[in-house]
């Protein structure tokens, strides 16, 4: 059997599994899932896990924490500029309250707003291309007027970014090479 840490999460909706840089797997189960269906999708899971892990032993050994520290603190102003200006525009169409920007150095969020109006972004939005950066800018705009996935959250998105699925897709390929494992 794997070795593996497991975490239940309130908002989780299925089971999902993460293997780490340095090979350890994580799993995040939702409550309703049993143990028995944990180590079930786990035995499904055996082949990729290996496969995984293989691939990232072979990967040379660096401090991702140390430079990501530095890579933060390098580019946090660029992507501060970078995101007030874009909010700016895009804000002009959906006029929903801004309270503050906020960039940070996220491991698995490209962005998140909350209900006071304050909007953050990873600081890795520098390196998108800019329309999957404007693409998150929406994507937060919007939920200051709908603080869910609805269909009329994704009506709002598409009133400005009607390519909004193949952008989202877009985004998710390019994940792996600018978001480090969490």
């Amino acid at each position: 059997m794997i070795s593996y840490s497991l975490r239940e999460h309130p908002r989780a909706k299925r089971i999902n599994i993460t293997v780490r840089r340095d090979g350890f797997v994580y799993v995040t189960k939702p409550r309703r899932i049993s143990m028995r269906q944990v180590e079930a999708f786990i035995r499904e899971c055996e082949q990729w896990i290996a496969q995984a892990q293989e691939k990232f032993s072979k990967l040379p050994k660096t401090s991702y924490i140390e430079s990501s520290k530095k890579e933060y603190r390098k580019y946090k102003d660029a992507a501060h500029d970078l995101v007030a200006r874009r909010v700016s525009h895009l804000n002009s169409f959906y006029r929903v309250p801004v309270s503050k920007i906020i960039i940070r150095n996220q491991k698995s969020r490209w962005g998140s707003c909350s209900h006071k109006g304050v909007l953050s972004f990873n600081y890795r939005i520098v390196f998108l291309p800019p329309r999957l950066a404007d693409y998150l800018v929406v994507h937060e705009l919007c939920h200051l007027r709908e603080m869910n996935h609805s269909e009329r959250f994704w009506t709002l998105v598409a009133k400005t970014i009607p390519d909004h699925r193949e952008r989202r897709r877009e985004l998710r390929r390019l994940e792996r090479s600018l978001l480090p494992d969490p």
